[in-house]
């Protein structure tokens, strides 16, 4: 899927030392995440089993819809424990060990906000979405420009906007079971020399889901 060069980041660092310190910050705007809680108002049930994948302090997750579990995985233990939504935590760096310690066809749902970019074996972890989901279980990859620079790889560090919502879609066509991807894209109507001049702006939305074919 990529080619070793693609998979390098600038820091090449152990990614547990870069993510040691917890952050209680949002990483996209007000916009970004109230697109987000409400594309997932739409397309996610209640009462099912979510897996937020690579995720932190918060999962934006509508307030008034009620999971039987919400599962999150990510790199900071103290992120993970402020996240009231979660029922359960896993820590686990997916570069170094990408295997889930999780059952198969366990979750309804998998959700990926703004990390995608960070994976170095994403055939692997997007072969691992497919495993742990439900048939007619679905992949809500969202993300936006934004990144830790040094830490996303140089096949997402090099590329276009446009690019990598085709990378994300990539990801998904490797894996056999995946549904075509659908891509949902919301740009800011701010022009960009506006942007570049000061004027602000909101983050764009770029989300790419597929779902988990019956078998």
């Amino acid at each position: 899927m990529l080619l070793p060069e693609q998979r390098t980041k600038l820091d090449e660092s152990d990614d547990r030392l870069f993510y040691d310190v917890p952050r209680f910050v949002t990483h996209v705007d007000k916009n970004f995440i109230a697109q987000l809680t409400d594309l997932y108002r739409e397309r996610l049930q209640p009462q099912t089993r979510i897996l937020d994948l690579m995720s932190s302090w918060v999962s934006h997750l509508p307030e008034e819809m009620a999971f039987e579990q919400v599962t999150g995985h990510g790199l900071n233990a103290e992120e993970l424990a402020k996240n009231s939504r979660l029922d359960k935590t896993l820590v686990q760096n997916l570069n170094q060990t990408p295997e889930l310690p999780l059952p198969d066809q366990d979750f309804d749902a998998v959700l990926n906000c703004v990390s995608v970019q960070y994976l170095q074996q994403p055939d692997r972890v997007f072969a691992e979405m497919h495993r742990v989901l439900k048939p007619g279980g679905q992949v809500i990859v969202s993300f936006s420009n934004r990144m830790f620079y040094q830490k996303a790889i140089a096949a997402w560090r090099e590329g276009t906007e446009t690019g990598r919502v085709k990378l994300v879609q990539r990801y998904f066509r490797a894996i056999p079971g995946f549904s075509e991807p659908e891509v949902i894209v919301k740009r800011s109507p701010m022009p960009p020399m506006m942007q570049l001049m000061g004027f602000g702006g909101a983050d764009p939305f770029y989300c790419v889901i597929a779902t988990k074919e019956d078998e």
